[in-house]
Parts: C-alpha cells; structure tokens; sequence
C-alpha cells in the first residue's frame, strides 16, 4: 500500500511539517507495511498539475493537510482525484478540518475520513486499519465514512517527547522557512482562535530543544520559525531557550517567537538587550485596544505592559518587532478601530498587520456570529464583510488602508518620507486613509508597481494633497531610495549633483578606498554617505555623515 502525505502551501519559502512530523512518527513506531511519501506542492501550481502528478504515483490513500488558505484547492484536487481514481482513498486533516469533520464529509463526499486534532499518533494507527489490522472504530481521533458517518471519541494529547525530530536532512530546506515547536496548547481563551480549543500546554524536554536547536545552528540554517502559540507562556522554557540560542549565536540563524508581549519582564529584557541585531524577531498580537472589545473576546492583556515592553525592546534597535490587529472584532467601531490603529501605530514596530477577522469553525467567535450579526464569507477564508458595528463599506476601506500599510509603512522602504507627511495629517490613520482614496480613485484594478513608480504616486498623492513641503519630501524620498539600495539610475524627483560633482569626486576617493559598496549624496547641505556592506536589522545601510 502506497500513501501520499500532500501539503498545498501558500508559498514555495513555506514547509508543511505537519505532514513531515506525520511520516516521522509513523516510520519510528508502525508496524503497518505501507509506503508512506510526503509530496508538498503550492497554491500558485495549477491545480490540475497537482492532480496529475498524484495520478501518476498511484497512490492508494492520499492524506491533505488543510488550511484555511489552501481547503478550497484541496476540495477540488479531491473531487477530480475519486473522479479518476474511484477506488483511492482520501483522508484529511488540519485545523480547518478537525473541527467540523462531520459537516465537511456530509458536503464533500470524494473524502472518506478525517483525522481531527493531532495526526502522529491517529495516522500511524489510520495506516494499519487501512491494512486491516484494526478497525476504523477502534482508532480515536478520527471521523469516517461508514454506513452512516462516525466520529469516533479524540485521542488523548500526545506527549511531544515522543515526536521524532523531522528535519535530520536539510537538503529539501534550502532557501525555505524552517518551522519549529517547542510546546503545543495555548493558556489563553480567545474567542477568535482555534489554539484556545487545546487547554492542555505541553511542552518538549529543554535538552531535546538544546540538541535540535544546536542542528540548526551548526547548519547555518537562516531561518527559524517557532510554531509554539505562545512562546513565552512559560518563562523558564522560554528563557531556557533564548539564553541558549544567544551563547550559541552563529551570526547567521535568524529566530521567529509569537510572544505575549505583557509576560516579557525585566529579566528578559535585559537578556534581549546583549542579543546580536537580528538574532530573534518577535511576533506580537494586540488585536485591539479597546477594553470593551478585549474583555468580549476573552482575550487577557496588560495593555500599558505592552507598550512599555515594545517601546524598551524597541530602543534596543537589535530586535525586529511585527504587531497584529483585527479589524471587525465585536464593539469596535471603524471609530474604535481607528483609534487602536493609531494607538499600536504610535508604538514605531517595525511591521504593523493589518488582518480581518476569521469566522472559525470550532471558535467561539462562530458559536457567537449570530449575536454579533457577522457576515463573512462562505467559503475560506470566512472572512468578515460586516459586523453589528461595521459596514462591508468600512471594510473595504481598510482593506485600502491595509494595502497602503502594506506598501508604505511594513516594506520599511518609505521611512523618512512617511514620517513627514504624517506631520500634515491629524493622526497616522487619516494619512493611510487619504492615501487608499488615492489608489483607489487613481487604479481601478490591483496594478504592479515598481518601487521608483510607488515613491512617483506619493509625490503626485502630495501634489494634491497641496503639502507645502514638495522639496522636502524629495530629500525624504530620495534618502530612503538609497538607504535602501544603490540605485543605479537617479529617480527624476533628486536634486541634479552636477554643481557637487567636485565635492563627490573628493569623497569618494577618500571613503572607497577599502573597496566597499557605497553612495554618497547631499542633504539639507550635507553630505551622507550610506554603505551597503553594512545594513542594520531592518535591511537598511549604515548611514553617516561625511566629515
């Protein structure tokens, strides 16, 4: 017998491993004889490619692991799959799955089961039933056809100690995101998300993190991305961690934590503080800051912690920081909203995530739609398009605020120029607000832009907006171009250096004599040179003035 594990992901950069730590777990402790492959593809394939190259392995189950983000390909990968294999069987799993199973089988009938909550330990005994070992009643965990459908008690939580480390071979990771668990469960209730379901917080032996963690290290790997809902859930765990990967810093590995910001103290701190710019990155969900809203969700915050943890790691300068909001929580108004945008924008991070609420199923957020009067989409995402207090009409005007946020403030390529025009604007909101009108009165249709032509629409955006500092925000501009990168032709909007030519000439013989990628250029009188070889931990160059 033949199984295919298959990951649809978002992106190439992105790995499935759950569907990694699935084939673990069963080539460790099964006893079944089937060969077990796992096979990742991406949402950007044609979905019929998928289907073809499932076809010709001739598989006799295949198992999807499903998201919010890839459940409707994968519904379709199915359908036409039973079409041409009518004996195949087909299972799925994941969060968007597991808390629905009886629902989705009634409405997708090329499924024949469902595995719900954690998989190693249900696929590995789904494989032997499937050989005829046992019998589908007497696996928990899972949900299945039979004369009528069955959904069978959930298996208990698994001990993660038990769960073989999955990543002994690198070569599939190169120039990809490598994720990592430490815990599973979250302690906290909010009503919007699915990790409140899983009250029980397990977490792997330190020593088994330490080992692991010293592979990724030794193997120079960029990236590490914690899964763990809340890292910092438990301080020992956490510090343990982060005391670790900060004696052990290669120079290079760079690591992801979701944290509660609130659960930060001072100890921590002051570890944070001797880390290398750019070793660790934090995560850090706010969602709201009105107490209203907070205290509905469930959802328990220090706010006034928060921000003063944000605004100390902050002053660090070594610690990228990336805040989340929800718009179209219960009680928040496009009022409310505004002012927990200008609230968490206020704190300077150096991404600000601007999403939309997901009606789950299995939150309390979809037990309570109704009362709440939420309307959202019938198929996945379930996102929000109107709520008791905001209107689609709101929603799609941050949607435009979004997109400027996105473009203008979380590609970190506009910085100077954006914190002039938000001196002309009563608050940060209102300038994200009037740039969305902008866009959307300027491009009816989502056009590419090139990063020249994004910094040419501001300019043209303060023309009419009549800022009375045209020149300035020139200066801005251009610094920001070339702080960013060594743009080999001048933008148009740049002071001509004809006049400084001599002035340059000078410069640059003094300061490129070490070979080093540099520009040097002329602001408000003085010059700037920016080195390129040198780049702080958002990217940018090191900047200096010339003496």
């Amino acid at each position: 017998m033949k199984c295919l594990l298959v990951a649809v992901n978002a992106k190439y950069i992105h790995s499935n491993p759950a569907i990694m730590s699935l084939k673990a777990y069963y080539d460790k402790y099964s006893s079944a004889q089937a060969e077990v492959i796992t096979c990742e593809y991406t949402i950007n394939q044609q979905m019929d490619f998928i289907v073809s190259d499932i076809y010709e392995k001739q598989p006799n189950v295949v198992c999807f692991s499903c998201y919010i983000w890839n459940v409707e390909e994968i519904k379709y990968i199915a359908d036409t799959l039973k079409k041409v294999m009518p004996k195949l069987k087909i299972w799925a799993g994941g969060p968007e799955v597991s808390y629905r199973a009886e629902e989705f089988l009634k409405c997708n009938s090329a499924f024949d089961g469902i595995m719900c909550g954690e998989g190693e330990k249900t696929f590995t005994n789904l494989m032997s039933a499937l050989e005829g070992k046992c019998g589908l009643k007497d696996i928990a965990g899972i949900c299945y056809r039979a004369e009528e459908i069955k959904h069978n008690p959930m298996s208990e939580p698994m001990d993660m100690n038990e769960i073989p480390f999955i990543y002994e071979d690198l070569s599939d990771f190169e120039n990809r995101i490598i994720y990592y668990e430490s815990s599973r469960g979250c302690p906290f209730s909010c009503s919007y998300c699915l990790s409140s379901i899983d009250k029980k917080l397990r977490f792997k032996d330190i020593q088994n993190v330490k080992k692991e963690l010293s592979f990724f290290i030794d193997n120079k790997v960029k990236q590490i991305k914690f899964i763990d809902r809340t890292f910092n859930a438990k301080k020992n765990h956490a510090m343990e961690i982060w005391s670790f990967i900060h004696e052990n810093d290669n120079g290079i590995t760079n690591f992801h934590f979701e944290v509660a910001a609130d659960l930060i103290d001072d100890e921590q701190l002051e570890l944070f503080k001797k880390m290398r710019p750019g070793l660790i990155q934090l995560e850090i969900g706010i969602q709201s800051t009105n107490a209203e809203t907070i205290t509905e969700i469930n959802r328990t915050m220090n706010l006034d912690k928060v921000y003063r943890v944000i605004r100390v790691i902050n002053s660090y300068g070594n610690i990228h920081q990336h805040v989340d909001l929800i718009a179209g929580l219960p009680y928040e108004t496009l009022e409310i909203f505004k002012k927990s945008f200008n609230d968490v924008y206020a704190l300077k991070c150096d991404q600000l995530q601007l999403g939309f609420l997901k009606v789950l199923s299995g939150s309390k957020m979809y037990d309570e739609s109704n009362n709440y009067e939420i309307k959202y989409t019938s198929t996945a995402p379930y996102e929000v398009l109107s709520t008791k207090w905001i209107t689609y009409y709101d929603v799609i005007k941050l949607k435009q605020i979004e997109e400027m946020v996105e473009i203008y403030y979380n590609s970190g390529q506009f910085k100077k120029t954006v914190e002039l025009l938000e001196i002309y604007y009563d608050n940060p909101f209102e300038l994200y607000e009037k740039l969305g009108e902008f866009y959307h009165n300027k491009f009816k249709q989502n056009e590419k832009h090139s990063r020249i032509a994004r910094y040419e629409l501001l300019l043209e955006f303060a023309k009419e907006e009549k800022i009375p500092v045209i020149n300035s925000l020139c200066e801005c501009m251009t610094y920001d171009i070339y702080i960013r990168e060594n743009c080999k032709k001048r933008p148009e909007f740049a002071i001509d250096l004809n006049d400084y030519k001599d002035k340059l000439k000078e410069l640059y013989k003094k300061y490129s004599q070490s070979g080093k990628n540099i520009h040097i250029d002329i602001f408000d009188g003085k010059y700037v040179l920016f080195d390129y070889d040198e780049r702080g931990v958002d990217g940018n160059a090191k900047a200096k003035i010339c003496e």
